[in-house]
């Protein structure tokens, strides 16, 4: 099994990471329950939609050394599995998200191949070539594109779940979640019961700054006060799997899901070692469930998968 990141040409290593305040361990709100919220065949195939986004990704990031993409391109390397086990938990929502977002039109049931073609700007890409890494866009998912302005997925996203009343996935992240618009918005959610997941991906940085050095205060408690399912749990599939199950169809909520970047914020160069390895714990813990043949057998899959997309490139 690869257990590291492991790139052709090894990137510029910035601004180690430093040690981080209380909250941001592997292990943040576990509960021993959530091990029985996933069964092997579903644990099977969450790892499965993993290894080929991060197997993509890392695909992006060759292609970004190299300089065959060129414009500012956002890579979910270390927070992957996110996504993943969202599209088996929470299924067929419609989808608005912001950067990092690779990883959701792909487990969603996107076309790798447009994405592959966007992130190239062809006009054979799924938004024409024209959204790039940051505005993922296919109807057809469904997963709307995103302006650019940090965070208004959020107040977009309660507007279409009020209109429409389907299911929705409203994905941020730590930095965007300190706009004024994405309180009031998931205010307005809270009071009209709109059907919306939210997901913060708090990797604990906007671009290089720490949320100690933002804020004094915890997002959590702040959608808590508002009457919101709310919690604040560290990224293991199978406890997201559980809050999920908890939640059954009591929305609006909120998951502040504690997770870690791996690369650059743009780009494919390495920030330093993370904090923790998301993907190696999971694949310790199925092989502690004797599933190791068989995630062997999905690396080696997802892995010629995406090197056969990319090698034309």
């Amino acid at each position: 099994m690869r257990t590291a990141i492991q790139l052709k040409t090894q990137p510029q290593v910035r601004h180690p990471v430093q040690p981080h305040p209380a909250g941001r361990s592997c292990e943040h709100g576990w509960v021993p329950e959530a091990l029985s919220a996933l069964t092997e065949q579903q644990a099977l195939s969450i790892y499965r939609q993993i290894v080929y986004n991060r197997e993509f990704e890392l695909q992006v990031a060759e292609a970004l050394i190299d300089k065959k993409i060129t414009t500012p391109t956002y890579l979910a390397v270390g927070q992957e599995h996110i996504a993943a086990t969202l599209a088996h938990t929470f299924p067929k929502p419609m989808i608005f998200a912001q950067h990092r977002a690779h990883p959701y039109y792909l487990s969603f049931g996107g076309d790798p191949a447009a994405l592959r073609d966007e992130l190239l700007g062809l006009d054979s890409g799924c938004a024409q070539g024209k959204g790039g890494s940051a505005s993922i866009h296919d109807p057809a998912i469904p997963m709307f594109g995103h302006s650019g302005l940090m965070g208004d997925q959020i107040p977009i996203a309660v507007g279409a779940a009020i209109a429409s009343g389907r299911a929705t996935l409203a994905v941020t992240g730590d930095a965007s979640v300190e706009e004024d618009y994405v309180f009031s918005a998931m205010g307005y959610a809270q009071a009209k019961q709109a059907p919306v997941l939210f997901v913060c991906e708090d990797n604990d940085l906007s671009i290089l700054t720490p949320v100690a050095t933002r804020r004094q205060w915890n997002m959590t408690d702040v959608v808590r006060s508002l009457g919101m399912y709310a919690v604040d749990i560290a990224d293991d599939p199978w406890l997201i799997a559980w809050h999920i199950a908890q939640m059954d169809t009591n929305l609006p909520a909120f998951l502040n899901i504690r997770t870690c970047r791996h690369l650059w914020h743009a780009g494919a160069g390495c920030d330093g070692p993370p904090e923790w390895h998301r993907f190696e714990l999971i694949q310790a813990r199925l092989n502690d469930l004797g599933l190791g043949k068989s995630c062997g057998k999905i690396d080696c899959e997802e892995r010629e998968r995406a090197l056969n997309l990319w090698k034309n490139s």
